[in-house]
């Protein structure tokens, strides 16, 4: 059993202790100056909306997405949209885990840079930061020490979730495509997964941090030429993570280089929700000696770009 500073060994967290958890964090980063604000210029033929709003701090914490302006409005959901069926339609997500700087910063950077260039040819919905109270107290949880990324099912307590698919499932689209932005971080072995450890009495052993850039697929439909696409893509902007002494990543076996496999609508994750064909969670590993700010945001760009060029 790992070693914690909240919690008794063995025994699972109330209230009191997730109480406690959540008085520890405290405000490193400004969601409104690092994120908020660079959505002040939405390209053209684009709109900011705003889907909602964190129940902590609602003025604080609203919920965005960067939707096409000519989106349908109020579609009831037994009708089709009148989008160009021609024209997949696109859902990128970023900052579900909040501390994940890449994920928010890398969305944000597609709006700015490459989200004009693809327009014509897809529907894009753009979310660049799913947990802002996550972003700015650079956390995995949200303040009731719940795992956004492991909440998306049915009456999710885990607002970020709830508002989330609830936003999705208004769009009435058929997606084609789901590209959940992410990291992994050095932080996972040496706060969170102890965290989550004391939080469910459980042991959770540290993995080995794969040092490189990997892709996450979707076990019962992986499309492996689509992942490898991706990951081919991705080697023009930083390194690939190799397999450990085990042969796999993060624990799990590799589909192919640099890609691994999760289920998942299984395991509630961001990925799982929306049914699409074509679905992938990038893992850029920002603690890398190689690693910059910049080069991990472009890689997650690539990653859309990539995936976008090979649906065409």
């Amino acid at each position: 059993m790992q070693n914690y500073p909240i919690g008794t060994p063995g025994k699972p967290w109330g209230e009191e202790e997730k109480e406690e958890w959540k008085q520890r964090q405290t405000i490193k980063r400004s969601y409104n100056d690092e994120v908020l604000k660079q959505l002040g210029s939405i390209p053209e033929g684009f709109e900011l909306k705003q889907y909602g709003a964190l129940p902590y701090d609602e003025s604080r914490y609203p919920l965005y997405a960067i939707v096409p302006k000519d989106m349908p409005k109020n579609i009831p959901k037994d009708m089709p949209t009148n989008i160009d069926a021609a024209k997949p339609a696109v859902l990128v997500t970023g900052g579900v885990h909040g501390y994940e700087t890449s994920g928010v910063q890398g969305a944000l950077q597609f709006i700015n840079t490459k989200l004009s260039d693809y327009a014509e040819d897809f529907t894009i919905i753009v979310v660049p930061c799913v947990s802002p109270w996550g972003y700015e107290t650079i956390n995995r949880w949200d303040q009731y020490a719940l795992d956004p990324n492991r909440s998306f099912y049915p009456n999710s307590p885990a607002p970020e979730s709830a508002q989330l698919m609830a936003f999705v499932e208004s769009l009435n689209l058929p997606f084609t495509l789901h590209i959940d932005l992410h990291e992994t971080t050095d932080t996972d072995n040496s706060e969170f997964r102890p965290a989550l450890a004391a939080r469910d009495a459980t042991t959770h052993d540290n993995w080995n941090i794969p040092d490189g850039f990997y892709l996450v697929a979707n076990t019962p439909n992986p499309q492996k030429q689509f992942q490898e696409a991706i990951i081919d893509a991705v080697k023009q902007i930083t390194h690939i993570a190799p397999a450990d002494e085990s042969g796999k990543i993060i624990g799990a076996d590799l589909l192919s280089e640099g890609v691994i496999c999760y289920d998942k609508k299984a395991l509630y994750l961001c990925g799982g929700m929306t049914g699409a064909a074509y679905v992938t969670t990038t893992e850029v590993y920002p603690d890398s000696a190689n690693a910059t700010a910049e080069n991990c945001n472009a890689a997650q760009v690539a990653v859309i770009t990539a995936a976008l060029k090979y649906i065409k």
